[in-house]
């Protein structure tokens, strides 16, 4: 595109925004991502307002990238499409007052993910806040809106609201998700508790990230020595903004009356044998293959001690007549190094 068909404002608007751009720059060390941030937004808000009265089309925005990388060679972010990406983001955040006071706090790539990934504004700043507050890399970010987080937060059928007092009952309740998503497990049909739970202290990383932020690793098959007995609890956590004991049971069945009453049993121990003073009440979280509501509230009506169930999702192992019959990487590899 050539200056002829350029618009007339053109120059104006490209001085004004090599102008901010340097001032960006001499403000950087004070806050590097914040005043970048908010530069994009300004400037996809400036496209946007120029398309909008004047009727610029997009070869005036790869005009404006070109030039803006010829002032400004060192400094990355002015293609055309990140050009566009600052345009859309300006669209997706029309209140510059939301954008100074969450969505800056984000990296760029975090606010990418965002726009690329979530349609509703809603959602996208529930997003924003979770991951300021618990400080989700980008990659994590992505894993959790994937993962429709949003829908599972809090979602576990409890007892807590009559079983905790106020402020405790509503924090246990967002701690809880439902389902839980293990889709870094592949277990067969024919799996068992222990094989669940081996599973998720061999990826105990990725485990803990589902959980959610403030649970502390105790132990796993945890002894409790009740009288003349032995009991094992499947894995034990602190967590440290409850302040309290959190017992997870491992089910690879639907969830049974029975369960519950056994959490409630495990709970009471827990509480005389490990809770210390300045400890909340313990809580219990059954992890089942699957649950019926009805069932899950009349088994939790009249229990004394604070239960979530929660079902989980995990990868399907495929079945032992298929193993041999798909490809291997390997093989995959070579087939690929062979093609024409």
């Amino acid at each position: 595109m050539n200056h002829e068909t350029l618009p007339a404002d053109y120059p104006e608007l490209l001085r004004d925004l090599q102008e901010r751009i340097r001032m960006t720059q001499i403000r950087a060390a004070v806050g590097v991502n914040r005043e970048l941030v908010l530069l994009y937004w300004r400037i996809g808000r400036e496209i946007l307002v120029k398309q909008a009265e004047r009727g610029w089309g997009a070869a005036v925005i790869d005009r404006l990238a070109a030039d803006l990388r010829r002032t400004f060679p060192d400094q990355k972010g002015f293609s055309a499409r990140n050009l566009k990406y600052m345009r859309a983001f300006a669209a997706a955040w029309p209140e510059e007052a939301i954008v100074q006071q969450a969505v800056a706090q984000l990296p760029w790539g975090h606010n990418l993910v965002l726009l690329t990934k979530l349609d509703s504004p809603d959602d996208r700043i529930w997003y924003t806040r979770q991951s300021c507050a618990h400080g989700w890399s980008r990659s994590i970010l992505t894993h959790q809106i994937e993962t429709g987080l949003i829908r599972r937060q809090g979602a576990a059928l409890t007892n807590f609201e009559r079983t905790l007092p106020g402020p405790q009952s509503e924090l246990a309740q967002q701690i809880t998700k439902d389902p839980y998503t293990f889709d870094f497990l592949t277990l067969g049909p024919a799996a068992h508790e222990r094989d669940l739970e081996r599973g998720l202290l061999g990826h105990v990383r990725e485990f803990l990230l589902e959980l959610g932020v403030g649970f502390a690793f105790v132990g796993s098959q945890y002894h409790l020595d009740v009288g003349s007995q032995d009991f094992y609890l499947d894995l034990l956590f602190y967590h440290y903004r409850l302040r309290c004991f959190v017992v997870i049971d491992l089910k690879v069945d639907e969830f049974r009356p029975e369960y519950a009453g056994k959490m409630n049993f495990y709970l009471s121990v827990v509480d005389d044998l490990l809770r210390t003073e300045g400890d909340q009440p313990s809580i219990g979280i059954l992890l089942c293959k699957g649950s019926q509501r009805l069932v899950v509230e009349y088994a939790l009506r009249d229990l004394g001690k604070p239960i979530g169930v929660s079902a989980y999702d995990i990868v399907a192992a495929l079945p032992d007549q298929l193993q041999g019959s798909l490809p291997t990487v390997e093989q995959l590899e070579q087939q690929l190094r062979d093609l024409p």
